[in-house]
């Protein structure tokens, strides 16, 4: 274990949501929910305004809607989030060499490869409050830092003042942090652990902590019960490992008892199918193959997969074929472990999706149809005399569109007709 707080966690705030709010001075200081806007869509992203409503990310997008009426529901601008994230990612590793990028708006940084010293909390702070000003000084976007003398440390320090957040934990007082916090907040305690341990009368770390290694063992099994034993005691020896890849992405749960329900078993499915989604866009990628794992009351393990034939991150795309993979599984005689996941995963280079889809619309007088697209809610337009702007809202006729960019403060709303020749669709991102 370290001696001094040199590993650093960076967590840009909110980000999908403050990038919008950044290039669309209209909505600063108001609601914003990012996330998929048809009827399965599930929230990437809420901003803090939207949080107070009890909006977060992986929640239904209809619930959203319910929950925040008042909200901008955007659809995701992945270029936008991209250069911002690659200009964050390139001022950590001129702190340091050893930068691991954890997805598309968090990191770990080594300091004691930095150079920097000294390293004690003076110092780290220090660092910690440079890398922030770069950061909103370059990209106009806040960041909550931690340090600590490990990961989880660094992690959770970074959780605790948010938004623009600076948290320092000193050599010693690891323990004393951790005790009264909920077991939730150590990675990789999600509700079915929770659920387990709160049925042994542990809620807190503190109360994790009084267990002995072999009731941990066997309340969670050997790999998990002893991963546990150690973070509740703060020891966490794991390295800043530069150059991660992702390979594949996957979520699940071991049930207390056999379910034999084929529709909590769906519902299941769905959700997983959604917090691998979350995982994937947070990450800046898409995936051409899904998952599922089953395994049976006889401990027989079953898995189904599918391949694209062109990468998504649409929760409703994931969650459909997990559905129709899980089918073809005969679960009537009980499901001890359900899974979904994805692999094939590609970066995004530019901004997919701005035709979200495209809708028929009848024509009445001539007696005919014709396709035309549908721009996204969001999307960056220009226009010939107006300049840039955005869709605040459009049919197969009109768009609604805001004409202001992250310099020119609240701009005038135009309702524009669709095929208006003066008006496209912008690929180069607002200045």
């Amino acid at each position: 274990m370290r001696d001094e707080p040199s590993i650093l966690h960076l967590d840009l705030d909110a980000f999908f949501a403050a990038v919008e709010q950044r290039d669309k001075p209209s909505l600063r200081g108001r609601p914003v929910v990012v996330g998929g806007l048809g009827p399965r869509g599930v929230v990437s992203t809420a901003s803090y305004e939207a949080r107070v409503y009890g909006v977060h990310s992986a929640m239904s997008m209809g619930e959203a809607r319910r929950r925040c009426p008042q909200a901008a529901f955007l659809a995701p601008r992945f270029a936008a989030y991209r250069e911002a994230s690659g200009i964050a990612m390139d001022l950590l590793r001129l702190l340091s060499p050893r930068v691991e990028q954890l997805s598309i708006d968090e990191a770990y940084v080594d300091l004691a490869e930095s150079g920097r010293r000294p390293l004690d909390r003076d110092g780290v702070a220090a660092v910690g409050a440079e890398v922030k000003r770069r950061i909103h000084g370059a990209t106009g976007l806040t960041a909550s830092v931690g340090a600590g003398t490990s990961k989880l440390i660094a992690k959770i320090a970074s959780d605790l003042r948010k938004p623009d957040g600076l948290v320092v934990v000193p050599p010693g007082d690891e323990r004393d942090l951790l005790r009264p916090m909920q077991v939730t907040r150590i990675p990789g305690v999600g509700k079915a652990t929770a659920d387990r341990l709160a049925g042994a009368g542990v809620r807190t770390i503190a109360e994790l902590e009084r267990l002995s290694s072999g009731e941990l063992t066997g309340l969670l099994g050997t790999a998990h019960g002893g991963g546990l034993y150690r973070l509740a005691r703060a020891e966490d020896d794991r390295i800043v490992t530069p150059e991660r890849e992702s390979k594949s992405i996957s979520v699940e749960d071991t049930f207390d008892r056999d379910v034999t329900d084929p529709a909590f078993l769906r519902s299941t499915s769905d959700r997983m199918a959604a917090k691998v989604t979350e995982r994937m866009v947070h990450a800046g990628l898409a995936a051409r193959t899904v998952t599922v794992k089953v395994r049976l009351f006889d401990f027989s393990t079953h898995t189904r997969s599918y391949t694209l034939p062109a990468a998504t991150d649409e929760p409703s795309v994931v969650a459909r074929i997990a559905r129709q993979l899980l089918g073809e599984v005969d679960t009537s005689d009980g499901v001890r472990l359900l899974g979904v996941g994805v692999a094939g995963l590609v970066a995004y280079g530019a901004q997919p999706e701005l035709w979200l889809d495209e809708t028929t619309v009848a024509d009445a007088t001539a007696e005919e149809t014709a396709t035309v697209p549908r721009l996204s809610t969001g999307a960056d337009v220009e226009h010939a005399e107006h300049g840039h702007g955005w869709v605040v809202q459009a049919d197969a006729a009109r768009v609604v569109v805001r004409f202001e960019t992250r310099a020119t403060g609240p701009g005038r709303t135009l309702t524009l007709r669709r095929d208006d020749p003066a008006l496209t669709v912008s690929s180069a991102l607002p200045a």
